[in-house]
């Protein structure tokens, strides 16, 4: 008997789109009054017909030695070269030009995560004292200079921006690992960056527990070597000065305490190197599917230039905010949008060492009471985690955010909703942020006194980025045509990273090559950036992200988008996280796998499994119906919160799900598995 197959004609990069906009929602009068952007001749001013000139006012935001002579430099295409003949120092824009005024203000609030350790207050006079004194120890006793490269391995502590801005005084290009990320991750980086110098700390607290961190630099150490970089110093910081907090010994002639050499370096002053805008300021690994990882090499004016307008314009940050950003500077978010950006507006800025869930699920909330916060920034992970576990929480506390900003992946409109209405107290603005560590800051997002709210959608482009979504032929898909395709972005940016570390040819195949109209051309409109990610663009011209085009899930000829099947699963009210995996189909090809983690006090029943799927059919359609939906106590994680859908997409396809002993929850992947069997 023959099997009936369903069949569309969707060609290779088109997704059908099943599900409908959301209703804007208006920022209040109270927020705009006070916004730095309301003049929505922004975007006519951050036109295609005004570019690149218009970034100039991106980059009057900052204080130049020089200033340049050629805003975009293409002669080298498309690794793009901004404010060419530029100088500027990092460092000198983050701290030194807002002592005159502000010395006394505070730059850095560092909440520590036991609750019993007070709140550490760093004002930007004292950061100016630190951020000096390491940079004398760098050159005098690490013998670093102006274009070496240093690793840091270190968790979220301020002595990390402490690091990073005095490599940055002495032009000095940094790679933060993130802290969580093994020895051997941090080995591969500093192989990679060639660097000879570590810089990492002793110890950290993470979930109540004081983590040996020092153990990773002698494993990073070794396998470097063993691969041919050696490392000749580590400069370990304690995480409390004069007391050994980890119990790893310190490697004679090769290890040193930050803490005590730094006595020979008091009252040390350095001047700021005068750098190239062009010149590298720092590197961001990012780990592609298969290979090794991607050293995105970001700029000095260009970047700072970007990430300090679209923290004033798209975060609307203001010197006297408090603002906090959840994330960690190990990703480029806590590089642009803890450190660079917010310093170099001189705002004061959070750090949080711990997790927001402990010890309870109030703690965020607790921190945003008592440092008075007005901005926050997280990412839809940690907001369904503090909804999930804590979703009557922000009641209890008094903050008052003007502002929210989600990003790091598409956030679900049940989500968005509970966070404006509970965390926003109904009356925040929220941008829902769109972009990559090799975009070096936002790409789509609303502004929020300008453009209204849409949850579940980015808005569109930031001023001076103008996207086009291609299909595989680098045909433009028509705007409202309810399909979408690869997101691409037609010009050039200031953010944009410059290129791969040690590798031009990888830097120009992954991103530039697919929708290249002449490889010899040196004009930026011939070479569309290509994200890697799905998207659609609703006809009042705001992107909805559909995640990265690999996840995309092809069910009889239907390309269907993981996140929308898990917006969809979402909307049933027990459910607090969802995550789609594809599975091998004889004739559909593949179907869609469903993971659910329910809210605390629901427990798992065929009823419930029934009632998900109900959902997923009656909003999509029964062509996006799962296989199965897997109730589960909780979701595979990385440290930094991500689901890790590769180990769940292994557990469905009855594959090897390989190394898991690196995630935050190793021991929920065997239970998983077990219920799979």
């Amino acid at each position: 008997m023959a099997v009936e197959r369903e069949s569309v004609d969707t060609s290779e990069a088109e997704i059908a789109v099943h599900w409908g906009e959301e209703n804007y929602v208006y920022p209040s009068a109270e927020f705009i009054a006070q916004a730095n952007m309301t003049d929505p001749s922004v975007f006519d001013r951050f036109s295609l017909e005004n570019f690149p000139n218009c970034f100039k006012e991106y980059a009057d935001l900052l204080s130049w030695y020089e200033y340049w002579q050629t805003t975009l430099d293409t002669s080298d295409a498309p690794c793009w070269k901004w404010f060419v003949g530029g100088k500027i120092n990092a460092s000198y824009n983050c701290i030194d030009r807002h002592l005159a005024k502000n010395r006394n203000k505070t730059a850095i609030h560092f909440a520590p995560e036991p609750v019993g350790e007070k709140y550490e207050h760093i004002t930007y006079q004292e950061l100016y004292v630190r951020v000096n004194e390491f940079a004398a120890l760098l050159r005098d006793f690490a013998g670093l200079k102006k274009g070496d490269r240093v690793t840091l391995h270190m968790p979220m502590v301020p002595e990390l921006p402490i690091t990073m801005l005095a490599c940055a005084r002495l032009g000095v290009i940094h790679s933060q690992v993130f802290g969580g990320f093994s020895g051997k991750a941090c080995a591969d980086r500093i192989v990679d960056s060639q660097s000879r110098v570590l810089i990492t700390m002793d110890a950290y607290w993470r979930s109540g527990h004081l983590i040996d961190h020092k153990h990773g630099a002698d494993i990073a150490c070794d396998l470097a070597g063993k691969d041919g970089q050696k490392v000749d110093k580590v400069l370990i910081w304690q995480r409390y000065p004069g007391k050994a907090s980890s119990p790893t010994a310190m490697v004679k002639g090769r290890d040193y305490f930050v803490n005590e050499e730094l006595n020979k370096y008091y009252g040390a002053r350095i001047e700021p190197e005068r750098m190239s805008a062009e010149a590298p300021l720092f590197l961001m690994y990012t780990s592609g599917t298969t290979g090794k990882p991607k050293g995105c090499q970001h700029s000095t004016g260009g970047y700072l230039a970007y990430v300090t307008g679209t923290s004033k314009y798209v975060q609307d940050i203001h010197p006297e905010d408090v603002y906090w950003c959840m994330a960690d500077i190990g990703w480029i978010t806590g590089h642009s949008y803890i450190v660079y950006g917010p310093l170099a507006l001189c705002a004061s800025t959070v750090i949080f060492e711990g997790v927001p869930t402990f010890p309870d699920a109030g703690r965020a909330w607790k921190i945003a009471q008592d440092l008075n916060v007005n901005i926050f920034h997280t990412a839809p992970t940690t907001i369904r985690a503090l909804r999930k576990i804590g979703p009557d929480e922000p009641a209890k506390y008094k903050f008052k955010f003007k502002h929210m900003t989600t990003v790091g992946e598409p956030i679900e409109p049940e989500v968005w909703r509970w966070y404006h209405e509970v965390v926003g107290k109904g009356t925040a603005a929220i941008v829902d942020t769109w972009w990559q560590t090799e975009t070096g800051g936002f790409l789509c997002s609303t502004l929020p006194a300008i453009k209204p709210m849409k949850a579940g959608s980015t808005g569109p482009g930031v001023p001076g980025i103008h996207p086009i979504i291609f299909d595989e032929n680098a045909k433009e898909i028509p705007r409202g045509a309810g399909k979408a395709g690869n997101i691409c972005i037609q010009n050039p940016w200031p953010g944009a990273f410059q290129t791969i570390w040690g590798d031009r040819d990888r830097f120009v195949r992954t991103y530039y090559e697919r929708y290249c109209k002449n490889p010899k051309s040196k004009d930026w409109r011939d070479w569309p950036y290509l994200t890697g990610d799905a998207a659609v663009e609703a006809p009042d011209g705001y992107y909805r992200i559909l995640g990265r085009i690999d996840d995309v899930i092809n069910v009889s000829g239907h390309r269907l988008g993981t996140k929308e099947i898990e917006s969809a699963a979402m909307t049933v009210a027990e459910v607090a996280e969802a995550a789609v995996v594809p599975v091998k189909h004889d004739v559909k090809g593949i179907e869609p796998d469903l993971y659910i983690a329910l809210k605390p006090g629901f427990k798992a029943s065929e009823a419930l499994e029934k009632k998900i799927s109900d959902a997923v059919c009656s909003e999509i359609g029964k062509i996006a119906k799962p296989r199965r939906v897997w109730l589960v106590k909780d979701m595979p994680k990385t440290r930094s919160g991500k689901i890790m859908r590769r180990v769940l997409a292994s557990i469905s396809n009855k594959k090897d799900v390989g190394d898991v002993t690196t995630l935050a929850n190793p021991e929920i992947v065997e239970d998983i598995r077990k219920m799979s069997k």
